[in-house]
């Protein structure tokens, strides 16, 4: 899930992301690894270029059952930019586009694209966020799919000045329908240092039934 950020030349974020799947598919579905007891791992860096624009970049790693120990899944690269607040919108404005490189193993389709608007407004302590996503994979068998919609939408409140409960929704309207819910909580352990944790529940059939996830990001750079 992505929010509103507002970036500077000499600042950058590097984060952790760490998840678990608990409950996923048992068998491998065409050239993919049966997801069930992964383990994934995901290093994360993104650097301001303006007031208005970044660029990220990920490493992708995993771990699973028989697979010989932690794994090279592949990466991406993430430009973002922003709408600057001065332009007085009803809800702050952003864009992601993440271009994915991955290992059949991990995801059957090697490279894709993937469009992420971001829709973000603050009513007092309530954060309501919105990720309209649009993916297209560009080599694999989901070529011929075409464009898919995957909305993504958070609901947080600022519970105290370190912690904010919230509520994830990531959906798919793919071939294989995916709805999973993520309560979680958002833990602020210094000025610079941000711990967020969550379980996710499937509610639909396919895709991962049982996932846990962490992720510390650690700000750097300018005030």
């Amino acid at each position: 899930m992505y929010e509103y950020e507002k970036p500077h030349w000499g600042e950058y974020t590097l984060e952790a992301h760490l998840n678990y799947v608990g409950i996923g598919t048992k068998q491998p579905e065409g050239s993919v690894a049966a997801s069930n007891n992964q383990f994934h791992m995901t290093g994360e860096l993104t650097a301001g270029i303006t007031d208005y624009a970044s660029l990220g970049f990920m490493l992708l790693g995993a771990a699973r059952p028989g697979g010989g120990g932690p794994d090279y899944a592949g990466w991406r690269v993430l430009p973002h930019l922003y709408v600057p607040k001065s332009w007085n919108l009803p809800v702050d404005l952003g864009l992601v586009v993440e271009f994915s490189f991955q290992r059949p193993t991990y995801e059957e389709n090697s490279r894709r694209v993937e469009i992420r608007p971001i829709l973000e407004k603050k009513i007092g302590r309530l954060q309501l966020d919105g990720n309209p996503v649009f993916e297209r994979a560009l080599h694999g068998p989901g070529v011929r799919q075409g464009w898919i919609f995957e909305p993504a939408v958070r609901v947080g409140y600022e519970a105290g000045k370190r912690v904010t409960p919230s509520l994830e929704y990531y959906g798919s309207t793919g071939s294989q329908q995916i709805h999973q819910f993520f309560p979680g909580t958002d833990i602020k352990l210094g000025e610079r240092v941000l711990w967020s944790v969550g379980v996710g529940i499937g509610a639909a059939p396919n895709g991962n039934r049982l996932i846990y996830k962490s992720r510390i990001e650690i700000s750097f750079g300018e005030d």
